[in-house]
């Protein structure tokens, strides 16, 4: 098997991951000494399990002004709302882009622009369906304001989903984060919001899918409406 042929299949896992997946790789032997078909079916989880701790190296478009998607997944929201208070963002409603992460994407999530983490705020809260509206308000999350050179702040909130128990947010207040950099990491399905700053309109459609790092949200101060895409 040729060295890119492994690469395709074969990605880095996140340091969260190799715990779960030694979890799974022990249950699936029990299993398999209880009995083979069970066995297999573990085999699988395991296989799955790694699946979603990977994380691939990501090829991070640097054109001046870009907003790239913190998370892999499908825009699920597109809709203004008014931010997170514990943001400090204003009590005016700001555009929202949502992306949901299926339990088959990858769960690594990377900053849509360079800036300062000006802000970091964690609030428990309720495991809905990641794909609800009312997730963003009731369920559990954690908010990233980046503060750019230019003074312009973008919000950034991991939101558990109902499967995800854990938001894991690697940054700190303080922390300075080019775009694309990763900053956390949420398991099991869960979603992601990027309130877009005044002005800035999204280039992408619902239905569309992304992917961290490297898909394009939008582009600051263009306030033009995405065109319509053809499937």
């Amino acid at each position: 098997m040729s060295v890119s042929l492994v690469g395709t299949f074969v990605k880095p896992v996140h340091r969260e991951g190799p715990k779960f997946i030694a979890g799974f790789a022990l249950v699936t032997v029990l299993l398999w000494l209880l009995w083979e078909p069970l066995g297999v079916l573990g085999l699988l989880l395991t296989v799955w399990c790694y699946y979603f701790f990977r994380d691939p190296d990501r090829t991070v478009p640097m054109d001046e002004g870009l907003i790239v998607s913190p998370a892999d997944g499908v825009v699920s929201l597109i809709e203004p709302a008014v931010p997170p208070a514990e943001l400090d963002l204003g009590a005016a409603p700001l555009m929202r882009v949502s992306v949901f992460m299926s339990v088959f994407d990858c769960h690594v999530n990377r900053a849509p622009v360079a800036g300062d983490v000006t802000e970091v705020a964690y609030r428990p809260g309720k495991f809905l369906s990641a794909e609800l509206d009312k997730a963003s308000e009731e369920n559990e999350r954690n908010g990233l304001v980046l503060t750019m050179a230019d003074g312009t702040r973008i919000g950034v909130v991991q939101i558990a989903g109902l499967v995800a128990r854990r938001i894991l947010c690697e940054v700190d207040t303080g922390a300075m984060l080019d775009r694309g950099d990763r900053f956390g990491i949420i398991r099991f399905g869960s979603r992601l919001d990027v309130y877009l700053p005044e002005g800035t309109a999204p280039r992408v459609s619902v239905g569309q899918k992304m992917i961290s790092g490297e898909s394009v949200l939008a582009v600051l101060g263009d306030d033009r409406p995405a065109t319509a895409r053809t499937e």
